[in-house]
């Protein structure tokens, strides 16, 4: 069995670091069947998918373990009692324009691009409401800058199609960004580095951290 990194375990849930490159559920055909959530469950026959990161997307991944915690944390997620952080590494130098490094908001509607799955695009006709909040995280330097970025919403690529259309792709980013962009990284920067959230079974406020690996 590949190895794991185990943030957190206990009887109710599991709390995972995902390298970047591995699937966080199966996909389709063979080759796409080692993944996060099957590693997890050859070690815990139990455990289920809550939710899940891109493939190129590293960080922390919550998996529930038995039925009852697996609708308490969907229902958390669908309640928006889940609170995640990024990081990311965009294009440029993103400025902004808010006193003591506020939150700014980009509220863009994304829809899937059928013609072009698996993107994502904004859509102002077909669009879901999609909000994405940013600020520094650190400040820009070399014609990029390293954002923390909290998704309010979660639509497929969000953080990813709305960096975009402002104008600032994460860098490696094989689906959103220009060549050149895709160049400046071995890899999609961007990482879930921190999750907080009610726990399944007492409710009690859980806080997870990864340290962005880039």
């Amino acid at each position: 069995m590949s190895e794991l990194k185990v943030i957190h375990e206990d009887d109710h849930m599991i709390v995972l670091d995902k390298p970047a490159g591995l699937l966080a559920v199966p996909g389709r055909g063979p080759d796409k069947q080692d993944c996060l959530s099957a590693r997890a469950q050859a070690r815990w026959p139990d455990a289920l998918v809550v939710h899940r990161l891109d493939m190129s997307t590293s960080g922390i991944v919550v998996m529930a373990r038995g039925l009852d915690a697996q609708r308490a944390l969907s229902r958390a997620f669908e309640q928006r009692e889940v609170h995640k952080r990024y990081t990311a590494v965009v294009a440029g130098t993103l400025i902004n324009p808010l006193p003591d490094n506020g939150w700014n908001t980009i509220d863009l509607p994304l829809t899937i691009d059928w013609p072009n799955r698996p993107r994502s695009i904004v859509s102002a006709e077909l669009g879901k409401p999609s909000v994405t909040r940013w600020r520094h995280a650190a400040p820009p330097e070399n014609d990029t800058t390293r954002l923390e970025l909290e998704p309010v919403t979660g639509r497929t690529h969000q953080l990813r199609v709305h960096l975009q259309a402002i104008g600032h792709p994460i860098l490696g980013d094989a689906l959103y960004a220009s060549p050149q962009q895709q160049a400046l990284a071995p890899r999609l920067l961007l990482h879930a580095h921190a999750l907080q959230l009610p726990h399944p079974l007492h409710g009690a406020t859980m806080r997870f951290h990864s340290p962005c690996p880039f």
